[in-house]
């Protein structure tokens, strides 16, 4: 089914990749009431070499003053999707690269919110732009995936602008090492949604950092 394409909109997402439920709450009290969404990294340890928490009923304390997303660097993503609907969630993004049937992924999500599917920093734009009709938002890492504290990929400029020529109305949301140097670039490039997490979680003040990446979209 073809998603439905609104105006772009421009958007700051804080990223937040955390092992312990303690420490996202710690961070998602520092930004919920200033944040328009709310990103959460899932890892498995087989996707990358690292790993989170696997619960995400705790989020249900939080998933109703905010939108929050999940970003399922996961083998076979699609069998998290109820598990974190469940818990709240409305927006969920699948790496296509240990993702058995993309699909049936695709379909799945779209019955519990909106759906994106996510492209690492060596997998070419080509394996998405397929299915670019039906997905809500495509999603391009800018690092490798799975560890925060990395610098921004200046050659994922190009896959971000094959995505915006194949559909110019399609939500493209970014991810690594997006900081004030670089989010210009990516904005010309053709992103529209841009996933901060050293940026903002290592600022003094983390509203004040949020509204001047945001500034620079305007």
């Amino acid at each position: 089914m073809a998603a439905i394409r609104n105006p772009l909109h421009f958007e700051i997402i804080p990223g937040i990749l955390e092992k312990e439920s303690a420490e996202i709450e710690k961070k998602i009290e520092k930004v919920i009431q200033f944040a328009e969404t709310i990103h959460i990294d899932l890892l498995d340890g087989k996707f990358a070499d690292n790993t989170t928490f696997s619960d995400p009923s705790f989020f249900k304390r939080f998933t109703k003053d905010a939108k929050f997303e999940v970003h399922m660097m996961v083998e076979n993503p699609q069998q998290y999707l109820k598990t974190w609907a469940d818990a709240g969630f409305g927006r969920f993004i699948g790496q296509i690269e240990k993702m058995p049937n993309i699909e049936e992924f695709v379909a799945e999500g779209q019955m519990l919110g909106e759906i994106g599917l996510a492209v690492d920093i060596e997998t070419p734009v080509e394996k998405i732009l397929r299915y670019t009709e039906d997905l809500d938002f495509a999603f391009v890492m800018t690092v490798k995936a799975g560890f925060s504290n990395q610098s921004f990929d200046p050659r994922m400029l190009e896959k971000i602008g094959e995505l915006r020529q194949k559909d110019e109305l399609l939500p493209i949301e970014v991810d690594g090492g997006v900081n004030e140097e670089d989010i210009t670039a990516l904005k010309d490039a053709g992103a529209t949604r841009f996933v901060s997490t050293g940026t903002i979680f290592g600022s003094e003040n983390l509203k004040d950092e949020y509204g001047r990446l945001k500034n620079l979209l305007v």
